[in-house]
């Protein structure tokens, strides 16, 4: 009796397998049929699409920077206040070009268009993808985005509020007694932009980190053994990218490291979480 109880489990065993099977290829069926229409598609009907995409997005940022560009001088004037916070009482900005002026605030307008219009720019980027994907990897795909547009805009923050008045104050303080500070605008223009896309970009490493996990190009246990080199490749990137102080390199190079420590922490959380399902069936088993 208890061998043909054994025989009938490896029978019911091998039916679900075989029903598995079934079920999986009849879903690989679907997800190649939509590739595979995909994939038939004319290259026009894809440059098409992705015009129409295009199109949007420039309209998106179009219709926020008119909105903006009454307020032009006022956006420039709260990018511009923690530098002027910090010069002495006799010193102010200067345009050393007689465009500059104008063209200072209409590039910053510009620039904070398209930063108010980045959630809907990663939309239309979503909708341009998301039909070539599968649904694992779309669930794994929105959540990424969401994320990544938090973390952009906390990055930015923190570098206009935390890192531009530390780094602004270190310049200026170091400054020769007979030389009286008056920076450009294009030129404090240029400088401001750059710290905040590096800093924006900086905050997506627990993202980037996260995916590389997931999809299988590192393990966690390889970049736990890592870590020491991967906390001084952090400095040695903020060292090239920051302006040439100790503290903007500090500002950058730590969170860096936190950052990938957050990465780290997540990945192991959902692979722990991912792993306990499977435990728990094979303990039913």
């Amino acid at each position: 009796m208890n061998l043909f109880k054994r025989k009938k489990s490896r029978q019911e065993k091998i039916a679900d397998a075989d029903l598995e099977k079934v079920t999986e290829t009849a879903s690989n069926e679907k997800s190649g049929d939509i590739l595979s229409s995909l994939a038939d598609m004319p290259i026009t009907e894809h440059l098409i699409e992705l015009r129409s995409h295009l199109i949007k997005i420039c309209v998106a940022v179009l219709v926020i920077f008119l909105a903006l560009a009454g307020f032009s001088r006022e956006l420039y004037n709260f990018l511009s206040d923690p530098l002027v916070a910090q010069l002495p009482a006799n010193s102010t900005m200067i345009a050393t070009d007689i465009t500059s002026n104008f063209m200072a605030p209409i590039r910053l307008t510009v620039f904070v268009a398209a930063f108010f219009a980045m959630p809907y720019i990663l939309y239309q980027i979503w909708s341009f993808v998301a039909p070539g994907l599968y649904k694992k990897e779309k669930k794994i795909a929105i959540p990424v985005l969401m994320s990544s547009i938090f973390l952009f805009y906390a990055g930015v923050a923190f570098s206009y509020f935390i890192v531009l008045k530390g780094v602004l104050k270190f310049f200026i303080m170091f400054a020769p007694q007979n030389v009286l500070p008056m920076t450009d605008i294009d030129s404090y223009l240029s400088f401001a932009l750059k710290l905040f896309m590096v800093f924006g970009l900086t905050f997506e490493i627990p993202v980037v980190t996260l995916l590389l996990i997931l999809v299988g190009i590192v393990s966690i246990q390889t970049l736990e053994d890592k870590r020491r080199y991967i906390i001084v490749g952090c400095f040695a990137v903020s060292a090239v990218v920051t302006p040439p102080d100790g503290v903007s390199m500090l500002l950058l190079a730590i969170p860096m490291w936190l950052l990938f420590e957050l990465g780290l922490l997540l990945a192991k959380i959902l692979i722990k979480e991912k792993s306990s399902p499977d435990l728990a069936a094979v303990d039913k088993e």
